[in-house]
């Protein structure tokens, strides 16, 4: 077997396909990025399945392939069933080690070699304690390329705690979460500041929550008597949010896409605390992408409420996507803005204290 090839691999790929080795099958792939784990398994003939959180990654991995069809699980805990080799990019956070060390743990083969990498300015203690609890051998590896890989095997299997739950008193809301869910089931600063104007945002039949993730805007438009979508392109914001819908008898239709692009029907109320990062990187250029979408698929007589963090550029961006930007509401931390493709009424800025 010929070695990686470092001039054509991301670190993470080098170091996870250097010390696996000869790779036991069925194997696993969890969250490949750009397809690259995935494209090498291929070439060499290994019978693997893919799962892929993030809907982009798992579209990356169907065209990494060109002709041929990769397995893509539907579910993480099918991706894992008999394998024995893992092989995983680490996500961000330890939430999500959690869940998924439980679910290699629970589902995986009893002599699964679980193999997990990521940059090295990404990796903490904390990982490693996660893995601990569900294998009684973690190690690390060297580090190649400023990465690294954590090494684990002899599962111990047992309950699987995720999705866990929490009920939020403020907004009387129970919410369920995955351990990859923004936030997991706790209110975010953001969120609250546009949680606490719903009673100011336009009496529209139909809404869509814009990267829902645990379904806490989705569920409180729904309260409100309208039809809400809830769209995220994750797999684990997706269910939570289905889990949250549920646990209140609520109808909300979720869907897991990658933003607005090819909306057919033109939309009265979209709502957004969007993100500015993709995986463990820094990434605003989503959201500029999200805005045009919405300027695409926003009714003439429709609103765009959006929250952001105060230092990022989005109000100019806002304006030029969309139309006639209002700041409605802001803190220290947080802006919160009121979009349409006509004029608005001209209203105050509103204060919150940083408490």
């Amino acid at each position: 077997m010929s070695g990686p090839n470092p001039d054509r691999l991301d670190a993470v790929t080098d170091v996870l396909l250097r010390e696996a080795g000869d790779l036991a099958e069925p194997v696993a792939v969890l969250d490949d990025v750009a397809g690259a784990l995935t494209r090498v398994l291929m070439a060499r003939g290994v019978e693997f399945r893919v799962w892929c959180d993030d809907l982009r990654e798992e579209e990356a991995a169907v065209r990494a392939c060109r002709d041929l069809s990769p397995t893509i699980a539907s579910t993480p805990a099918e991706a894992l069933a008999d394998v024995r080799t893992v092989l995983w990019r680490l996500p961000k956070a330890v939430s999500a080690v959690e869940e998924y060390a439980e679910l290699i743990a629970q589902h995986a083969a009893p002599d699964v070699r679980v193999f997990a990498a990521g940059r090295d300015k990404h990796l903490s203690r904390s990982m490693n304690q996660a893995l601990a609890s569900r294998f009684t051998n973690v190690r690390a590896s060297l580090g190649y390329r400023k990465a690294r890989a954590l090494l684990a095997d002899g599962p111990i299997p047992g309950q699987v705690t995720w999705p866990r739950s929490g009920h939020l008193d403020v907004l009387d809301l129970e919410v369920s979460a995955h351990g990859a869910t923004f936030n997991t089931f706790r209110l975010d600063r953001g969120t609250a500041l546009l949680a606490s104007v719903f009673d100011r945002v336009p009496d529209a039949d139909r809404a869509i929550d814009l990267g829902c993730g645990s379904g806490i805007l989705a569920s409180l438009l729904a309260r409100q008597g309208r039809s809400v979508t809830a769209i995220d392109v994750t797999w684990s914001a997706c269910d939570a949010t289905r889990l949250t819908a549920e646990a209140h008898g609520l109808t909300i239709d979720v869907q897991r896409r990658d933003g607005l692009a090819h909306w057919a029907e033109p939309v009265d109320l979209i709502v957004t605390n969007p993100p500015f990062h993709i995986g463990t990187a820094k990434d605003t250029e989503p959201t500029r992408r999200l805005f045009e979408q919405v300027g695409a698929a926003l009714a003439d007589h429709g609103e765009f409420w959006c929250v952001y963090n105060a230092h990022l550029p989005y109000l100019a961006w806002l304006r030029d996507s969309i139309g006639p930007t209002q700041i409605v509401m802001r803190d220290r931390a947080y802006v919160l803005t009121r979009s349409a493709q006509t004029a608005l009424p001209l209203a105050p800025v509103l204060w919150r204290s940083a408490d």
